[in-house]
C-alpha cells in the first residue's frame, strides 16, 4: 500500500437501529449510536467500496453514545462476536439494552479524512461473516471529534438522498456505456487448462496483485456451460454483425445480437431472453421476424469461467473470462480465449465514463503481463467468435451447415464512427490484431 494507506487514520463501524436507514420509525432522543473502532479497512484511498470481515477485526472497542456525544457505555468485543447470525451478540446486547438490540445493524463505515472531517460508507449488504459499504459522501462531513457525532446527521441525509438505491438489493449498481460491449480479448496458445488458469487468476486478485482491486464482493466466480447457435448477419448494412441463440436451462432461448463490421474493442450488444423458438426455426425467425440476411455458422459448445474483478477505488466491476469453445460437429476445432470486459459499477456517486476506460487499460496491462509470463498470450486482440467460425469454415468447408436461407452479404462496409471517448481508448491500446 502507499504511505497514505498505512497511516494511523482512525476508522469505525457505526451501529444503530435499522429504522435510521429505512425510516420506518422516527429517531428516539435516547437511542444509542455505537462506534466500533476498527483497523482501517480500505484497500486503497480514496475508496468507493469497503468490505469488512468480522472475524478479521480482532478485539475492538465499542462505545455506545447518545445524540450530543453523551456516553452510554463501552465494552471490548471481538469482531467475530459482534453479529453472529447477523444478530447483535451478547456483549452488544448488554451494551445497548434489550430495547435497542433487536434492530441493531451496521449503519455505515466511517473513516477520518486527512484534512479533517469524515467520509461515510453506507451499509448495503450485511451477513454474519461480513458486510459491504459504499461511499455516500463526496466531501468530508462532521468536523470535530468523532464521538461528538457531528457527522451523523450529514451521513443520514446522504443516505436518505440515495435511499431508493441503497435500501434495495443491487439497486446501487449502474451501467456506463449501456448497450455497448467493451472488451479486450487474448487468444491463448498453447491453450491452458482454463480451470487451473482461472483459479490462479482468482488467487492473484485475492492476494492483491492488482493494485486497488479485489474479487467482486460475494460474486467473485461464475461457471457457464452452454451451446451457441450463431448466425453471421450479412445484411441489411446497418444490421451487420451476428445473432446467436443460447438455450436456457428452463425453456426457450436467449437471442444475443452484436452489431459490428470488423472485430473491435466496442460493439453494440443486445440480449433478448425468453424466445420460444426451436433450432429448426432459428434462420426463419431471423429472416422473417427480424428481416435479416444471415448465414448459419457451425454451432459450438462454450465452457467459461468468469472471474469478477471489482475496483475498490471506483466501484467499477470488470469480468475476466476464461473461455473454451469447441465445434459440436468437430470437437477438435477449439478456440481458447481470455476476455476482459467492463460489466457494471457499484456506486451512488457518479463517475466520468472516461475513468472506466482508463482503468480498464490499467487492468488490461496487468492481465497481459499475467498471461504473457505464463506463455499463453503476449498481446490483446479483438478476435470474435464470428471470425473464429468464419476461419473454421474457410479451412474446412465441410463444417458449414448444409442449408441457409440467405445468401452471404457483400464485403463488410466501414463501421459507424464510435464516440470520441471509445475511439480514443481503442487508438491508445493499438489497432485490432486478428490472428490467422
Amino acid at each position: 500500500m502507499h504511505d497514505e494507506q498505512t497511516s494511523d487514520r482512525r476508522a469505525w463501524v457505526v451501529l444503530g437501529g435499522i429504522h435510521l436507514l429505512n425510516r420506518t420509525a422516527p429517531r428516539r432522543p435516547d437511542e444509542p449510536i455505537v462506534l466500533v473502532r476498527v483497523p482501517p479497512q480500505e484497500v486503497c484511498r480514496p475508496a468507493t467500496t469497503v468490505v469488512v470481515r468480522w472475524n478479521a477485526l480482532g478485539l475492538c472497542q465499542a462505545e455506545a453514545l447518545r445524540p450530543g456525544g453523551a456516553r452510554f457505555g463501552s465494552a471490548w468485543i471481538d469482531g467475530g462476536g459482534l453479529f453472529p447470525d447477523a444478530i447483535a451478540g451478547p456483549t452488544l446486547r448488554a451494551l445497548v439494552g434489550a430495547d435497542a438490540a433487536p434492530s441493531l445493524v451496521p449503519l455505515c463505515y466511517l473513516t477520518e479524512h486527512p484534512g479533517g472531517g469524515y467520509h461515510a460508507y453506507a451499509q448495503i449488504r450485511f451477513h454474519p461473516e461480513d458486510a459491504c459499504f459504499v461511499r455516500t459522501t463526496r466531501e468530508p462531513v462532521g468536523h470535530g471529534p468523532a464521538e461528538e457525532l457531528g457527522w451523523l446527521e450529514p451521513m443520514l441525509s446522504a443516505h436518505a438522498e440515495s435511499s431508493t438505491a441503497l435500501n434495495n438489493h443491487l439497486r446501487y449498481f449502474r451501467k456506463h456505456f449501456s448497450g455497448t460491449e467493451l472488451e479486450f480479448k487474448y487468444t491463448l496458445h498453447p491453450a491452458p487448462d482454463i480451470w487451473a488458469a482461472s483459479m490462479e487468476l482468482l488467487k492473484a486478485l485475492r492476494d492483491g496483485e492488482l493494485e486497488g482491486c479485489r474479487p467482486e464482493y460475494r460474486e467473485e466466480f461464475q461457471i457457464h456451460h452452454t451451446e451457441n447457435h450463431l448466425f453471421d448477419v450479412t445484411g441489411p448494412e446497418p444490421e451487420i454483425g451476428y445473432a446467436s441463440f443460447i438455450p436456457t436451462v428452463t425453456a426457450g432461448h436467449v437471442l444475443k445480437r452484436k452489431w459490428f463490421t470488423e472485430d473491435t474493442f466496442a460493439r453494440r450488444e443486445e440480449l433478448t431472453p425468453g424466445l420460444d423458438v426451436t433450432p429448426d426455426r432459428f434462420e426463419a425467425y431471423l429472416s422473417e421476424n427480424l428481416g435479416l440476411q444471415v448465414r448459419a455458422m457451425p454451432p459450438y459448445q462454450s465452457v467459461r469461467y468468469d472471474i469478477q474483478c471489482e475496483s475498490m477505488r471506483t466501484g467499477h466491476v470488470y469480468g475476466i473470462f476464461l473461455d473454451r469453445c469447441s465445434l459440436l460437429a468437430a470437437t477438435e476445432v477449439v478456440l481458447s480465449q481470455c476476455e476482459l470486459e467492463y460489466l457494471r459499477s457499484r456506486s451512488v456517486l457518479g463517475h466520468d465514463q472516461d475513468e472506466v476506460l482508463h482503468e480498464m487499460e490499467r487492468i488490461n496491462d496487468w492481465l497481459r503481463s499475467h498471461l504473457s509470463s505464463r506463455g499463453w498470450a503476449a498481446e490483446h486482440t479483438y478476435y470474435s467468435k464470428r471470425s473464429f467460425l468464419r476461419h473454421a469454415i474457410d479451412l474446412r468447408p465441410e463444417l458449414a451447415p448444409a442449408m441457409t436461407m440467405a445468401t452471404p452479404g457483400s464485403p463488410a462496409q466501414e463501421a459507424p464512427e464510435p464516440t470520441s471517448l471509445i475511439e480514443h481508448s481503442v487508438t491508445a491500446t493499438g489497432s485490432p490484431d486478428t490472428p490467422e
